[in-house]
């Protein structure tokens, strides 16, 4: 093989869904630098997206509002698993984004059928350039975004560890107020009408509750090269 490359080393796309503090984004960058795929975040869109609306002063309580400028902004996904970029119009917005107003507020942006419409075909055409495969990382992957994905993996665990993970990603948060507000999300993610947060029939169920992070990449590598393997 040329430069040593493995003869399995095919090109692969992973889907990885599941709620907020899973591990997601932590395991799916970590899968995809180590065995040279690219990286998507997809949640980093939903939540750039909303971002731009919130700046630029949308109603957000009107889906006709937030529909009919959907397709203003231009959102840019860098998928360097090492340097993951979120740029709207040309503005890195990788820290502006993960602030509480734009999290309390991207399910409702989300759960626009324009909106998820036209941040599925910017997956799609991101997925379909990964020259080496690529892992993509959000709610509706194996179901919606990439329904014929070489592998879908779910990640759940219990609220209590969720919520433990994300105040200590948030230092300072309360534990109790950030369960309720993880409950509240998913509650949103799952009951919206449009491409909702689900596990793929055909998805790999991994529970993290009991698994350190370093755990969790090892068994979702392990599963990657054994369907590459199999292939």
């Amino acid at each position: 093989m040329e430069n040593g490359a493995a003869p399995t080393a095919k090109p692969v796309i992973v889907a990885i869904d599941g709620p907020s503090g899973t591990g997601k984004s932590s395991t799916s960058k970590a899968v995809a630098a180590q065995l040279g795929l690219s990286y998507l975040d997809t949640g980093a869109q939903y939540r750039a997206i909303t971002w731009w609306m919130v700046n630029n002063g949308i109603d957000l309580e009107d889906p006709t509002a937030v529909a009919a400028v959907a397709g203003k902004p231009e959102i840019v996904s860098g998928t360097d698993p090492a340097n993951p970029t979120i740029a709207v119009d040309g503005t890195d917005v990788s820290g502006p984004i993960r602030t509480q107003e734009v999290t309390s507020k991207v399910s409702a942006v989300s759960a626009v059928p324009e909106v998820r419409t036209l941040i599925t075909e910017l997956q799609r055409s991101l997925a379909a350039a990964a020259e080496n495969g690529i892992v993509v990382e959000g709610r509706d992957i194996g179901t919606t975004v990439l329904p014929d994905a070489d592998l879908k993996i779910f990640l759940t665990a219990s609220p209590e560890a969720r919520a433990a993970r994300r105040s200590g990603e948030l230092k300072g948060v309360d534990i109790h107020a950030t369960r309720e507000a993880l409950i509240k999300r998913d509650a949103a993610d799952s009951s919206r009408k449009t491409s909702p947060l689900a596990k793929a029939d055909d998805a790999v169920e991994v529970d993290t509750t009991d698994l350190t992070l370093p755990q969790v990449i090892e068994c979702v590598v392990t599963l990657v090269r054994e369907k590459r393997a199999g292939r």
